[in-house]
């Protein structure tokens, strides 16, 4: 994955199709990903020198086998199996305890086809796969495609039984008060990897409603991770300040990630999707 490529810009769609099987005509859904257009961003800070001696002593994400309340989203084939991995989502405690969070430009609007499976790695999963049942999204990103919106909500239930995500992974706690600085765990899926990548550092303020993290190698496919604040060493767990996208959806270089701040709106998006657990 080259160092610039971009990361997630766009939005997925879901395009019917027909196929001609002898005299029969058989309708079919897929999913594909649809580059979209970037607003200005006066926002975005002049290149200095401290910056490039920044950028040059940055951290990398380092591989592990991954946190159970975080996890990957994947596409579906015909028979219900597991695709690719596309995303990156995590539990968040919520009353309903069926809640995932992640970025808005992850998902098409609709919940089709879209799993989630906690704690991914080397082709297994550990706490089951659970498929995404109803999306929440801001009106002004659904409208839009608003970079400081750029945030979602997934409910989920397990493919067979009543059980809850929540009491299967645990969860991470939501932060919803707009704290633009402070050490964080950011954790992310690269498109095509067995494992996540995490990486520690201080995430900072970009402009007025963007959080920037500086740390190499968060390619396609970690749109979504969370930024977790105050991280519990016995646990993993944390709490979520933020979720790769955002400014550039997520940053067009991935050495460099954003996220919105997440602040009333998000909250008020929160209780929303918890009124539909």
């Amino acid at each position: 994955m080259g160092r610039h490529r971009r990361r997630r810009r766009g939005r997925w769609v879901r395009v019917a199709l027909t196929a001609v099987a002898g005299l029969a005509a058989v309708g079919v859904s897929v999913v594909v990903f649809v580059p979209g257009r970037s607003k200005a961003a006066p926002r975005q800070p002049q290149v200095s020198s401290d910056a490039v001696a920044k950028k040059a002593a940055a951290l990398t994400g380092v591989p592990f086998s991954g946190e159970p309340a975080v996890g990957a989203l994947f596409t579906t084939t015909a028979s219900g199996g597991l695709a690719d991995h596309f995303c990156t989502a995590s539990v968040v405690d919520s009353p309903s305890r069926d809640l995932i969070i992640t970025a808005a430009h992850c998902l098409a609007g609709s919940a089709q086809g879209i799993v989630f499976v906690p704690g991914y790695h080397d082709g297994q999963s550990p706490y089951g796969i659970w498929n995404a049942t109803q999306t929440v999204v801001d009106s002004s990103w659904s409208a839009s495609s608003d970079q400081d919106h750029d945030v979602a909500f997934v409910v989920v239930a397990a493919r067979s039984g009543s059980a809850k995500i929540q009491d299967v992974t645990g969860a991470e706690t939501l932060d919803t008060s707009g704290s633009p600085a402070g050490p964080v765990q950011v954790i992310g899926y690269p498109l095509g990897a067995g494992k996540p990548i995490s990486c520690r550092n201080t995430v900072t303020a970009f402009g007025a409603r963007q959080l920037e993290f500086d740390c190499r190698a968060f390619t396609n496919g970690t749109s979504g991770g969370p930024f977790l604040a105050g991280v519990d060493p016995l646990t993993g767990r944390g709490t979520v300040v933020g979720v790769i996208g955002g400014y550039q959806t997520g940053g067009n270089d991935p050495d460099v990630s954003y996220s919105i701040s997440f602040g009333g709106d998000v909250r008020a998006l929160y209780q929303t999707a918890v009124a539909k657990g």
